[in-house]
């Protein structure tokens, strides 16, 4: 796989290499931004046709790829449905699997439904007794007509232009979020000036859209089967063997730093399935660590294969808090939970997307 250091350094340095990089990827990214931009001028004329799904529902997803928390937001919102006496399921394509794991761990008494076709997975979803629907990671998946999609921007990895792939890391240009009924920035080791800076610059591209504020917060060090955790300040000192198979592994390399580790990273591609034989990679690697740390969403796939006289695995819990933005969010859940009362029978036409309060 390609080291995560040289994509981040040509998506994100200024450096006459990264220039160079970037230069070389160019033809690829504008081919890559014109089949984008023919793909939803298809959707926008209704050439390809868009399908109502079985239940209310909400898709959330990013612009970039990876590392902006789709799936601690989706588990965060999907729990705040059931607060309010909803009967939510997760619905997602899957991918390898990892992902549908987490949802299970963080929420396990809400069903996660696997499948490509959302359409058909949100069916799948209302035979299981489920009256709404969270749709993770949908947002470009255009097929599936929602009530409302809520795209997530961190403010660790912002950077303008916005470079479409591979010269940079944009599925879709800033302009889809027109298709959006609300943002949130999320966050995790920026200032809140920098966070306030991103807030500012999508008020001035798209001032009627709602943006909310969410903290991707690392929470206690957790030992996957055992009840034991320890402070994330505990690392402080430690030589730490980090695993990492989830799209930004930097920025978590950088707040382990900052918390006093002594980091090495063993980085594998995002959602990679652990074999037997990455895990004794893992180990003669780790030799001479004090810790061998990964992430949940890790955790799940690498605790099953791993010797239990090994060093114990630890993972980094990870905590979605919403900072600002109550109101809108409060207004995204009143909405899906009155399209309830649909239910059973046919959809309606879309809610559209109505002004919530920007606060």
């Amino acid at each position: 796989m390609i080291d995560p250091r040289i994509t981040d350094h040509v998506w994100y340095a200024d450096d006459a290499s990264a220039r160079a990089a970037r230069a070389m990827l160019w033809p690829f990214a504008l081919a890559y931004a014109g089949a984008v931009a023919l793909r939803g001028v298809l959707y926008d004329a209704g050439y390809i046709e868009s399908v109502r799904l079985a239940l209310p529902s909400v898709s959330v997803g990013n612009l970039t790829v990876g590392g902006t928390g789709k799936t601690p937001a989706a588990a965060w919102l999907a729990a705040r449905l059931v607060e309010r006496g909803a009967q939510p399921a997760i619905v997602m394509r899957g991918y390898g699997s990892d992902e549908p794991l987490v949802h299970r761990e963080v929420n396990p008494e809400i069903p996660v439904v696997i499948a490509r076709d959302r359409v058909a997975g949100v069916k799948r979803a209302r035979a299981l007794g489920a009256d709404v629907a969270v749709l993770d990671d949908a947002f470009q998946h255009r097929h599936a007509l929602r009530d409302a999609d809520v795209v997530l921007i961190s403010a660790d990895r912002w950077r303008l232009p916005a470079r479409p792939l591979p010269a940079g890391p944009w599925r879709e240009p800033l302009s889809a979020l027109e298709r959006a009924m609300m943002v949130v920035v999320t966050r995790r080791a920026v200032s809140p000036d920098a966070v306030s800076s991103v807030v500012g610059e999508l008020g001035r591209l798209r001032p009627s859209l709602p943006v909310a504020v969410g903290a991707r917060a690392r929470g206690a060090l957790a030992r996957g089967g055992a009840p034991a955790t320890r402070p994330l300040a505990s690392v402080d000192g430690e030589r730490v063997y980090l695993v990492a198979g989830i799209g930004d592994p930097l920025t978590l390399v950088s707040q382990l730093e900052a918390a006093g580790a002594a980091v090495t990273l063993h980085a594998f591609a995002d959602h990679h399935w652990f074999t037997d034989d990455d895990v004794s990679a893992v180990q003669r690697g780790a030799a001479g660590a004090s810790l061998v740390l990964c992430t949940l969403k890790d955790a799940v796939k690498l605790a099953p294969l791993w010797p239990r006289a090994a060093l114990s695995l630890w993972y980094v819990s990870q905590q979605f808090a919403l900072e600002s933005g109550q109101g809108t969010v409060d207004s995204l859940l009143a909405l899906l939970l009155a399209a309830r009362h649909d239910q059973p029978g046919v959809r309606p036409p879309a809610l559209g997307h109505p002004s919530l309060p920007n606060t």
